[in-house]
């Protein structure tokens, strides 16, 4: 089918689309979100797109690939509202969950505690059996398998996990419970560690299957009702993100619920890495900051890093997912006063329902995006989206009680609310570069989202960056990197074995199943091999690339990339080959370059705005509308359909080809715009 590829990304305030038509040429709608039902949103989006936009190009309003970036797994593991999951273990190990891994949440605060499990204690049933490393311990009789199954039923529940010991090298006694629970309650989802996560780690993998039977009746519910929506529009194919920057058909995604929890944030990660690629730019520190929240993440070689786990609302998912650090820090987020007297800015926010005060639906209480009106920034004669207009006199009334808390004018206030705003994203960004070894002077940073490009400036001075580069439609760039995402899925499977002892036809059979499935789940896609490494001894492990059976080569490049991480790496010590992973890529949009303005720059209106506590008169520009090699100097105010940016005194820019705005301090901006 030709047509477009359409990105949709559903974001707490607002929901974005972007459409990439055959020819190129790109269409942006934004909507209001519908938080009660995400997906009106969605379909609002896409109809208000092919009644316009659509049709203005080849295909006319076909859509040939739709890929949908979702929160609804986030938001139900943020707001604890998914299913009543009843969890079946080995018998002994019902506490596995409350124990974790016996850490703290906080090393110096005695009274804070880790978030609760998403299974209530009485609604964990041991299994009388055991399986151990070479097989059975205790076998699983017939009456027990009826047993278990009978006081599941018992407890009515909406979903049902099963993570036996051991059942990732012997799945058997978890099949005959799955099948058994299968049958006892039809209709009813019963998760299985064995298929979800198969490898080591007693507590991960209980908590990703328990997360995983949590999310799946309301994950597969959505995207069931969203692929039925797809259908009777007419749409090619729908596609859902993954939280590891990659789409699923919406079966498969239905059944790795678990997997879709940064599915929005990982669309930003990718239009980033496309965008940097367009601009000749490929090590990346990027900001995706939205009405919520703040995301940072990392490109290194023009690759989006990944990890093998993480953590939403304190659960955590063992899971491949883009390497992302999220603070409460959107243009949503609530300014207050602290019991010390401090001003904070989060974790509280407006989100779309009421939204900041300047809004005009209700809010009362002061964010981020109402300072950034206080102090300028934002004009309120230009509406942001879906006829949402900017009320000047409602900021001032939400600031003015905090600034009469504080002894401080409303300006002072507002300029303090963004200082501390910008001090928790820079804290964010620290995390996902320098606490891995990167140096982010030598980066350059990505800032997007609906607020983002307001704080780049600032941002970059906090971590003495050189470069800020500013996308043309950076509003909707999470949306531009769904459209362009890749089809990606990930197989892993168990492989403990000392890496010295390992002959090259071990290592190409350990590889071949995987391979064989991912080439019949994914045909033509390409095929990577990674080995999970670790020194004998460790707790953790690397991924290392294998594309070559031999040990020895293995070996190097597990030192090579342990010394590049860690700083260190002794040849001496025995090495240790734990699992062993297949990816498998089909590409969506490998290389993109939107088109950019021709001809002369307008001239520039001019508004008086406060920067660093003083008032200064910035230059206005059309952001998005500039032509090739237009020049910039701060103070100046870059406004576009979907997201505004600052330009701080000190700071120059000019417009890439790309359509992008490179900002350096000024004197450092190098030569002239690419063609």
């Amino acid at each position: 089918m030709i047509g477009w590829r359409v990105g949709v990304d559903v974001g707490g305030t607002f929901t974005d689309l972007v459409a990439l038509a055959p020819d190129g040429a790109i269409a942006v709608r934004k909507v209001v979100s519908t938080p009660d039902d995400p997906g009106v949103g969605l379909f609002r989006a896409v109809d208000e797109f092919r009644q316009t936009d659509g049709r203005s190009a080849p295909g006319g309003g076909a859509i040939a690939v739709l890929v949908h970036g979702t929160t609804v797994a986030t938001n139900a593991l943020l707001e604890r509202s998914g299913a009543r999951v009843v969890l079946v273990t080995t018998a002994g190990f019902e506490d596995v969950l409350w124990l974790r891994r016996q850490d703290r949440a906080a090393l110096y605060d005695l009274a804070r505690d880790h978030p609760p499990p998403l299974v209530a204690p009485s609604d964990v049933i041991g299994a009388a059996e055991r399986m151990g490393p070479r097989g059975v311990v205790d076998p699983l009789g017939d009456d027990e398998v009826a047993r278990v199954a009978a006081a599941v039923r018992a407890r009515r529940p909406e979903a049902v996990a099963v993570s036996l010991l051991f059942a990732f090298l012997h799945p058997t006694h978890e099949q005959r419970l799955a099948a058994a629970l299968r049958i006892a309650l039809p209709g009813v989802p019963v998760v299985a560690s064995h298929e979800v996560l198969p490898v080591f780690r007693e507590y991960e993998r209980t908590s990703t299957t328990t997360a995983e039977a949590y999310l799946r009746p309301l994950v597969s519910a959505y995207v069931t009702r969203a692929a039925g929506e797809s259908t009777r529009r007419g749409i090619g194919a729908l596609r859902i993100m993954t939280s590891a920057g990659g789409s699923l058909a919406p079966d498969a995604a239905a059944e790795r619920s678990a997997a879709l929890a940064l599915s929005g944030p990982a669309g930003g990660v990718v239009g980033a890495r496309l965008l940097g690629e367009a601009a000749g730019m490929r090590e990346l520190l990027t900001l995706d900051m939205g009405g919520t929240s703040a995301d940072a993440s990392l490109v290194t070689g023009g690759t989006v890093l990944h990890e093998g786990s993480g953590a939403i609302g304190g659960i955590p998912l063992a899971l491949p997912a883009t390497l992302i650090e999220t603070v409460s820090a959107g243009g949503g987020s609530i300014a207050s006063v602290d019991e010390g007297g401090a001003l904070k800015v989060g974790p509280r926010s407006a989100g779309a329902a009421p939204g900041p005060a300047c809004y005009g639906r209700g809010g009362v209480e002061p964010t981020v995006t109402d300072a950034c009106l206080v102090l300028g920034w934002l004009d309120p004669d230009h509406p942001l989206a879906d006829g949402v207009r900017l009320d000047r006199a409602a900021a001032d009334g939400a600031l003015g009680p905090l600034a009469a808390r504080l002894g401080m004018t409303p300006i002072d206030v507002a300029a303090g609310i963004v200082a501390v705003a910008v001090a928790v994203m820079a804290r964010a960004l620290k995390r996902v570069s320098v606490a891995r070894g990167v140096d982010p002077r030598l980066m350059t940073l990505v800032p997007f989202g609906g607020a983002g490009p307001l704080f780049g400036c600032a941002l970059a001075d906090a971590l003495g960056m050189r470069a800020v580069l500013v996308p043309p439609h950076p509003g909707v760039l999470s949306a531009l990197g769904l459209a362009a995402a890749p089809e990606r899925i990930e197989l892993v499977a168990p492989f403990h074995r000392p890496l010295a002892l390992l002959t090259a036809r071990e290592v190409a059979d350990a590889f071949q199943p995987l391979l064989a499935r991912a080439a019949a789940t994914l045909p033509g896609a390409t095929l990577a091999r990674v080995a999970d490494c670790r020194f004998v001894g460790q707790g953790y492990e690397v991924a290392v690339p294998a594309p070559a059976d031999d040990g020895a080569a293995l070996a190097r490049a597990f030192l090579g990339v342990h010394r590049a991480r860690h700083g260190h790496a002794d040849p001496t010590q025995p090495i240790e080959l734990v699992q062993v992973r297949v990816t498998a890529v089909r590409p969506g949009v490998e290389a993109w370059v939107p088109p950019a303005a021709r001809g002369a720059a307008p001239a520039p209106g001019r508004r008086a705005i406060v920067v660093g506590g003083r008032a200064v008169d910035a230059a206005l520009w059309p952001l998005g509308g500039l032509p090739v090699g237009a020049e910039v100097t701060g103070p100046a105010i870059l406004a576009g359909p979907d997201a505004t940016a600052l330009v701080e005194p000190g700071w120059h820019g000019r417009v890439h080809a790309s359509g992008a705005v490179v900002l350096a301090r000024s004197g450092r901006l190098g030569g002239p715009a690419a063609p």
